[in-house]
């Protein structure tokens, strides 16, 4: 498979439409413009376009329409004119990519009906990247319903039919970045990025971008999406990753930044590099094939060769304190606090924990060993370490009425990222795998006692 570059470009209208209206629509536009020449300047021989204006709900569609032709008028911006469009699509690679779709049973089809409209987005790419359509293209939807498994499936279904009919591929996420767009009219030179928010967390991907980084960029795109109105969750960011590599191998380049209607939009160039930005965690599950959305159906049947195991006894629930209607949770299975403060706060319906670590109840015994003592640093396992953080965060659920089921965010500290982060993952998995809990890992100095490692917990009560 050969990528030579990929690229991140917005969908609206206005700098193919309406670029001299405004100075950022200009300089949207003359990113472009910059682009379409290195396309040209390429060996490329197709380009592939996810556009999340492309909206399906059964599954993906691949437009297999050989010439797509029409008039179009976008819906919101029909103001700024019609765009009459024909394009050259490759219909063998959108089979091709169909098949390498249900290959890894996503559910996909091809679309070949004369007038079936294309959306803005890609016409919008498609105009200004390739006008006189040198480079056939292929372009497929964005469910608006797919979350990040199936979502890297369909890119790396791209990446198999890439690889299969040894094309030389530019793949093209057709997506703003905040996407809240202004809701009242506002003067062409009075566009702006709709809130200060959403343009800070712009700014501090696009600096993630320049730095190569389309992993991390993937891996933030649920903060982002919950900090600044994505664009359908950045989904055409986890799209794109799939389809090139999901690393941090690339030279990034940003081309242009500037709002259109209230959103973030920026025109950014990605080309392979041998030399990785950074080594960063990446949290987020990796999927090959599909394997349906979570907790809406269960589909294995239950087994039935072997009788339930025996829960084993769980101890009953301290009795707490209470004060001002929140109630303070002491577990007699945890290690005792080593400062004033307790296990848990319960408010409302939320459990609020404190630090754990590993040390053992009663015994304050740190398993794994203590990574250092009164002769200086130690050798300990990290392993047994983070097994016995997580058993004595069940504990303390526990004895709080809770479960460790009903996690909802973990915030992990480590002392050393390094070396400790692989062996702490796969423990922590065991555990949280089909949990699914939110999780940041940070990187610290120093822990009050001698462990390498503590989990700061909320959850359900």
């Amino acid at each position: 498979m050969t990528i030579p570059f990929g690229l991140v470009v917005p969908g609206l209208p206005h700098p193919l439409l309406a670029p001299d209206d405004n100075p950022g629509w200009a300089t949207i536009r003359g990113a472009f413009d910059g682009l379409r020449a290195r396309i040209a300047a390429s060996d490329a021989d197709l380009l592939i376009l996810y556009s999340t204006q492309w909206f399906s709900i059964l599954g993906h569609q691949i437009q297999a329409d050989p010439h797509p032709e029409w008039t179009h008028v976008d819906q919101d911006f029909h103001a700024l004119g019609s765009i009459p469009y024909r394009f050259h699509i490759d219909a063998d690679f959108a089979e091709a990519y169909n098949q390498a779709a249900q290959a890894r049973n996503l559910h996909c089809r091809t679309v070949a009906y004369k007038g079936f409209p294309i959306d803005t987005g890609s016409i919008v790419a498609l105009k200004l990247l390739n006008p006189d359509n040198r480079i056939p293209a292929v372009i497929v939807s964005c469910n608006m319903y797919a979350d990040r498994a199936e979502t890297l499936v369909l890119g790396k279904a791209a990446a198999d039919a890439i690889a299969a009919t040894g094309r030389r591929a530019i793949p093209i996420a057709v997506t703003c970045l905040s996407n809240r767009k202004h809701t009242r009219p506002v003067a062409p030179a009075d566009d702006h990025v709709s809130s200060m928010m959403d343009d800070e967390w712009n700014r501090k991907l696009l600096e993630i971008f320049s730095e190569g980084r389309l992993e991390d960029v993937s891996q933030l795109a649920r903060t982002f999406d919950g900090q600044a109105h994505a664009d359908n969750k950045l989904k055409a960011i986890w799209w794109l990753g799939a389809v090139m590599g999901q690393h941090n191998r690339y030279t990034g380049d940003v081309m242009a930044y500037a709002p259109i209607w209230g959103t973030g939009s920026a025109v950014i160039a990605l080309t392979p590099s041998a030399q990785e930005a950074g080594g960063h965690e990446f949290d987020e599950e990796d999927v090959e094939v599909y394997k349906g959305d979570r907790e809406v159906l269960q589909t294995d049947p239950a087994p039935t060769s072997a009788p339930a195991p025996t829960p084993a006894p769980v101890a009953a629930p301290a009795a707490p304190a209470v004060r001002d209607g929140i109630i303070r949770v002491q577990a007699e299975n945890a290690p005792k606090p080593v400062g004033a403060y307790p296990h848990a706060r319960r408010v409302g319906d939320m459990l609020y924990l404190s630090g754990v670590g590993p040390r053992q109840p009663q015994t304050d015994a740190i398993p794994g060993g203590p990574i250092r003592d009164a002769d200086g640093p130690r050798d300990y396992d990290i392993e047994a370490q983070t097994r016995a953080v997580i058993e004595n965060v069940k504990a303390i659920l526990e004895a709080a009425g809770s479960s460790l089921d009903k996690v909802v965010d973990v915030t992990s500290f480590l002392v050393d990222m390094d070396r400790d982060f692989a062996g702490y993952n796969k423990v922590y998995r065991e555990y949280f795998e089909d949990i699914q809990a939110a999780r940041t890992t940070v990187a610290i100095s120093a822990l009050p006692t001698p462990i390498a490692v503590e989990l700061k917990v909320i959850a359900l009560a």
